[in-house]
């Protein structure tokens, strides 16, 4: 207590001794204000002693700061391009000149949509570190302030995001500007485009015996009872029986989630829970048989708890799909039927059959898929299949793994493949074209923060110097 008012009436008196500076001093009498106040604060707090390594217009970036982004992106897996205590500073102090220009030009976002992201990145970080327990030890702090932190970041960069896309604003091209960058490009920089292929894919579920369904259920219902009864807890459970690797490791928890996140039979039981020591009755979704309690509502958000079990299925039923998939490819060679009608009037997998079958690239919005692509968003079994088709050829049946976890067979037809080549202007237009934008972008970033370095008052902690700086107009002679 006597630390806060010792702070609060240095704050007083510096406020009292500004009004007669001009606003150049003011500046500079803030700065070494943050830098006090920083001190005596991290003193009153466990001792522990924060430093200010920069100051940009007056906002304090604290080396605790910089600690927080290494640690974040060591679990992020990613790596800088030069010293992290040089490019982190850096790279939050172009972040606060895009925050600054934000809240001039009031842009703002949701915390609809923070929220979601800090669910989801707090989901993330439980998984690779273990638990919640591992996750505090990690930071150093507890899961409340873990929270706040990642909170506040995601804030900032959403922020910065549309702050930057209000800069750049709305790029428009010619097909004649693509093709005369491309034509300027060296022949060592025109980038290298990997096979790509389109893939078109029928599949059968396997019949589950009705014996099966109700022998999970039961153990559902068992798992249920237990935990009503007080014997147990729900999240010691999941931990030990769910086959939602996604949650199991957090004791079943899913984070906060809103409704159209969820799949409608899902978000329809856990929205209607009221009750945090009561369990559901079992339910089915695509995935298999679920039950779920309640951790909390926040508005239109809920956080729960699951226990997903899924039926086994019998190698016969297995071998019974396998043969009337092998049955409809040969009825296919032999053109009774074409493989696009067999997809859409026979295929079981709902997210391509209204397409014939054609597989669809979640990140390029195209039917074409990179050979790590195909692998890693569809399913490593297809890419096995396909890598030595032809053109045309329809494989044999084969089992596979689906997006929804569930085991599934399925035949597939090799619809195009593009070999690997050099990008070419006929073929690759979008792709040229994406690198235009995204160069003309980049510029366009770059010179603002160019100009905004220039009026922006700027200090930087002597040990912290000594860096090659991306934007070198960070220290004024």
């Amino acid at each position: 207590m006597i630390c806060i008012k010792r702070l609060q009436r240095i704050r007083t008196l510096f406020i009292i001794r500004i009004r007669t500076m001009n606003k150049i001093k003011f500046i500079k009498a803030y700065a070494c204000m943050l830098l006090l106040l920083a001190g005596v604060s991290a003193y009153a707090q466990n001792n522990v002693i924060d430093e200010v390594v920069w100051v940009v217009g007056d906002e304090a970036i604290l080396k605790s700061d910089v600690e927080n982004e290494r640690l974040n992106a060591q679990y992020e897996n990613r790596h800088f391009d030069g010293d992290p205590y040089c490019v982190i500073p850096e790279e939050l102090a172009i972040q606060k000149l895009f925050l600054h220009q934000a809240e001039i030009d009031s842009v703002m976002v949701s915390d609809q949509e923070v929220i979601q992201d800090v669910e989801q990145r707090i989901a993330w970080l439980t998984d690779q570190i273990g638990s919640k327990e591992k996750m505090e030890e990690y930071y150093n702090k507890s899961y409340t302030q873990i929270r706040e932190m990642l909170r506040e970041n995601v804030k900032s960069q959403k922020t910065v995001q549309q702050m930057q896309q209000k800069i750049v604003g709305d790029i428009k091209l010619t097909p004649a500007e693509v093709r005369n960058y491309f034509s300027q490009l060296p022949q060592d920089s025109i980038p290298f485009i990997p096979t790509q292929v389109e893939v078109q894919i029928i599949t059968q579920e396997p019949k589950v015996s009705e014996k099966e369904i109700e022998r999970v259920k039961a153990q559902l219902r068992e798992y249920a009872d237990r935990v009503n009864k007080g014997e147990t807890s729900f999240s010691t459970l999941a931990r030990f029986y769910s086959e939602d690797p996604g949650t199991a490791r957090r004791g079943g928890e899913g984070g906060f989630t809103g409704r159209g996140e969820l799949v409608p039979e899902f978000a329809n039981v856990v929205f209607n829970l009221t009750d945090t020591k009561k369990v559901s009755k079992v339910f089915e979704t695509e995935f298999g048989y679920h039950i779920a309690q309640l951790i909390e509502k926040r508005g239109d958000r809920v956080n729960y708890r699951h226990i997903l079990l899924r039926p086994k299925v019998d190698q016969k039923d297995i071998d019974a799909a396998l043969a009337r998939l092998d049955s409809i490819a040969d009825d296919i060679r032999k053109n009774k039927f074409t493989f696009d009608e067999a997809a859409t009037w026979i295929s079981q997998d709902k997210d391509t059959r209204n397409n014939h079958g054609l597989l669809a690239n979640p990140q390029t919005s195209t039917s074409r898929f990179e050979m790590q692509q195909l692998a890693g968003l569809i399913s490593q079994d297809v890419a096995k299949v396909v890598e030595n088709m032809q053109i045309g050829e329809i494989s044999k049946p084969f089992t596979m793994i689906n997006s929804k976890g569930k085991q599934v067979c399925a035949i597939v037809k090799l619809k195009n493949r593009i070999d690997g080549h050099k990008a070419t202007i006929t073929e690759d237009y979008q792709r040229l074209k994406a690198m235009v934008m995204a160069k003309r972008s980049e510029e366009k970033l770059q010179k603002w923060i160019v100009e905004k370095q220039k009026n922006t008052y700027v200090r930087i902690n002597p040990d912290w110097r000594n860096c090659d700086f991306k934007y070198p107009g960070w220290i004024k002679n």
